[in-house]
């Protein structure tokens, strides 16, 4: 079962991604996508010892932001790319009150537009 976002789960979120290490981890693995990334290369990219690393992975994990899997000797993780979906669609979902009076042309109605448009299919991955 897929977790409602509500704002206790919201606020967990924007929690977890309010510190620096956090947020760079959290933005590398996105940009990985569903594949993800072994924890030592995660700290080799970062630059930090696998303690550190160990802690900041527990709490992007624990606040839902990203998944840990096993595979043989290694843990694989990435990004909870239905969680990120669920969490960015409950941030915008009143957006301009559902008004597409001042939209950018071709936003689809939202009263904003993202600045980066590689997104092309549902796994968060341009193709």
């Amino acid at each position: 079962m897929i977790e409602e976002t509500t704002i206790k789960t919201t606020v967990a979120m924007l929690s977890a991604l309010a510190q620096e290490t956090r947020l760079s981890l959290f933005r590398l693995l996105v940009k990985q996508g569903p594949d993800g990334m072994k924890a030592g290369d995660i700290a080799r990219s970062l630059h930090i010892p696998n303690s550190t690393l160990s802690y900041h992975l527990t709490e992007l994990e624990r606040a839902g932001l990203i998944t840990s899997q096993k595979q043989q000797r290694h843990i694989i993780y990435a990004p909870d790319l239905k969680r990120l979906d669920g969490f960015l669609s409950f941030l915008i979902e009143d957006c301009c009150q559902g008004s597409s009076q001042g939209s950018p042309q071709g936003s689809g109605g939202l009263c904003f537009s993202f600045q980066n448009n590689n997104v092309q299919n549902n796994k968060g991955c341009k193709e």
